[in-house]
């Protein structure tokens, strides 16, 4: 690139062949919107980045905070209840009526014939909206959401080498609003899949946010060195033991929640059956129900703990429901890791 008269070679941390089978794979025809983040969760560097957009061709979806949070959110009230209440993955709790509903008579505290009692792991792994509205409401006041959401970077600028819209919360002291914002059962928090990417890399990287790079080094026109990427650490969003809870609560959802569909047998898979793996899943309509925004954030690692990666995949469907954010999601990781695998063996 030139910059006041003068040539300067600039080198990405985008990991191209990754990139060009995600481009290669983007379902446009059913889409309106895409956007595909993947990141090295340890250092924070962007190992592929993709953007597609049927209304604005020069939108770059994955720094735009147009998309609603919806049950990605979930990952951060679960985070806020365990680190500040003690709660653990077999915590049980109770809840009547849908699953996926949200009305001001499942706050109740009712137990009855009706009354449905799960564990937090489950209730993380089906998505449960009433439950994540009870711990909304009953244990999370406004201060407390607004507390972790800000760990977790929504309200605030992230420093990147392009620009990128801050995550919206919006949050309030009425107690069904608690309850819609813990579940993700509202439009008005916002976020960008970059952010979603480094909220799953914040669990697998044992609670630590790392700032996110896509400049790996700039050189002048001799070859000479004047700027080189380094790994830094934007905050502490929870502990380590917390990050370990939320890990196996988005562990589940791949194993016997929502995530499963995408991931199904997935233990027998050369590849996948070497990875620890995780996700969560969201969906929201938008405000005048034409498109359907379907979220996967999740993580991979081996199983001895390295070289872990995080991935943000936000879809807009249109009227046909076309690839999902999940098969993005496990095609990515698969991808990532088959080639880990062989560059590895050809090295021994």
């Amino acid at each position: 690139f030139e910059f006041s008269g003068r040539r300067y070679r600039a080198d990405t941390t985008l990991d191209i062949d990754l990139q060009r089978l995600i481009l290669n794979s983007l379902d446009t025809k059913h889409s309106r919107h895409i956007g595909i983040v993947v990141l090295a969760a340890d250092t924070g560097r962007v190992l592929a980045m993709i953007s597609f957009d049927k209304t604005a061709s020069g939108t770059n979806n994955c720094t735009d905070r147009r998309f609603p949070a919806a049950s990605v959110f979930k990952v951060i009230a679960a985070a806020a209840a365990v680190e500040s209440h003690g709660f653990d993955a077999d915590t049980r709790f109770k809840y009547n009526g849908g699953a996926h509903t949200l009305y001001r008579s499942q706050l109740k505290d009712r137990d009855n014939r009706y009354t449905r009692h799960i564990s937090l792991k489950k209730a993380f792994a089906d998505s449960i909206n009433p439950v994540f509205g009870k711990i909304g409401a009953r244990y999370l006041d406004k201060a407390s959401l607004e507390t972790y959401a800000n760990r977790f970077g929504f309200n605030r600028s992230l420093v990147f080498d392009i620009p990128v819209e801050p995550s919206r919360l919006v949050s309030s002291g009425d107690a069904y609003r608690r309850a819609e914002l813990a579940s993700g059962f509202n439009r008005e928090t916002v976020i960008t899949p970059l952010h979603g990417a480094l909220i799953a890399a914040a669990v697998v990287n044992g609670g630590r946010m790392m700032e996110p790079a896509i400049v790996e080094k700039i050189s002048d026109r001799y070859g000479a060195l004047l700027y080189q990427a380094r790994p830094a650490e934007i905050g502490r969003s929870i502990s380590r033991q917390t990050a370990a809870v939320i890990a196996g609560l988005m562990h589940e959802t791949i194993n016997t929640g929502t995530g499963r569909r995408a991931f199904r047998r997935y233990g027998r898979d050369p590849v996948l059956s070497r990875l620890n793996i995780g996700g969560k899943t969201g969906s929201i309509d938008n405000s005048s129900h034409d498109v359907r925004f379907d979220w996967f954030i999740g993580f991979a690692e081996e199983k001895q703990g390295g070289n872990p990666i995080a991935i943000s995949a936000v879809v807009a469907h249109e009227n046909y429901i076309g690839t999902r954010a999940g098969d993005y999601t496990r095609m990515i990781i698969k991808k990532y890791y088959q080639s880990l695998f062989a560059k590895r063996a050809g090295k021994s």
